[in-house]
């Protein structure tokens, strides 16, 4: 493992028990240059999890929690009259940062929501007709609670594809939530997290990530379960050409982190599910619902398309 992935994991391990696949997955999300969904019920560390990737990180942080009441203007920032200069001048919102916690995604209008679109595509705003860039690097590491649908509005599927990889944290195994229950492990202790690198660090490791080798048979292997999933019978929606790119970005970052310089199947197979599960749409199942029957398709794609020896 590259030396830098190894201190990340180690200080995020510390906080969040028991859920090394996870961790490496949301780190694979960072250097890979995407925007990550925590998707999961409340009290399983989602939000751990985002703050304890923020503080490592050491990138300028900024939390939203998301209400139905949250308007765009919250987010993007608002012209105010100067009176004294006769000019309006910009008073730039929160989305201003290198990382933004999107806290309860779903409980905001999609008006609200679709002010991120931008943002998340092409890292920059455009508020009273003037376009401003976002910080490089720039992150959305939003948590939704998939069960609840009192008082949510669920993510339109053009906001879903934004996200380049949905995670589960899923419950801890009886030994390390005994470890939690003993230890009583502290709530603000991602809080409390030291920087591992920096801004400049990360966009050298995104550079780095861009130059891995992908061998050609690789790509077809890509294509071929991106394929399935448009021609399978149990889909409404299958994976567009950005999911694609999305799973060959992110297999470069897991190869990245494992201080390789090229890309295996397993690097792929490993991480398809979470960068395609929210990018297929059952049959018979709307965007709001509960994932796992496209997880199962999903599955039972990659088990039975052949391997590139």
């Amino acid at each position: 493992m590259a030396p830098l992935a190894r201190q990340l994991e180690e200080r995020i391990r510390a906080v969040v028990k028991g859920k090394n696949a996870v961790v490496r997955q949301a780190l694979a999300c960072v250097f890979a240059e995407g925007h990550l969904l925590i998707e999961d019920v409340p009290g399983v560390g989602k939000t751990t999890l985002a703050l304890s990737l923020a503080k490592t990180l050491g990138l300028s942080l900024q939390r939203i929690q998301f209400t139905a009441d949250l308007l765009p203007a919250d987010i993007l920032g608002v012209s105010v009259f100067n009176s004294r200069d006769n000019t309006f001048e910009f008073k730039p919102g929160p989305i201003f940062h290198h990382i933004i916690l999107a806290d309860e995604i779903n409980r905001s209008s999609p008006k609200t929501q679709s002010a991120l679109l931008e943002a998340m595509s092409e890292r920059q705003v455009t508020t009273d007709q003037s376009t401003r860039p976002l910080p490089r690097p720039f992150f959305v590491i939003a948590t939704q609670n998939p069960i609840e649908h009192h008082g949510t509005f669920p993510l339109p599927e053009s906001q879903r594809d934004r996200f380049l990889m949905r995670l589960t944290m899923g419950y801890p195994d009886a030994a390390d939530e005994l470890e939690i229950l003993r230890n009583a492990i502290d709530a603000h202790a991602a809080e409390r997290l030291e920087a591992v690198t920096d801004a400049a660090g990360i966009r050298a490791g995104i550079d780095a990530v861009r130059a891995v080798r992908v061998d050609g048979a690789l790509d077809e292997y890509i294509l071929r379960i991106v394929r399935e999933t448009r021609s399978s019978p149990y889909l409404d929606l299958g994976v567009s050409p950005r999911g694609a790119l999305a799973l060959r970005r992110v297999a470069q970052a897991n190869a990245y982190l494992d201080a390789r310089d090229f890309v295996t199947p397993d690097d792929i197979k490993s991480l398809a599910v979470s960068v395609l599960g929210h990018r297929v749409l059952p049959k018979g199942v709307d965007l709001g619902a509960d994932a796992d029957p496209g997880r199962r398709v999903l599955e039972d794609i990659l088990a039975r398309t052949p391997v590139p020896l």
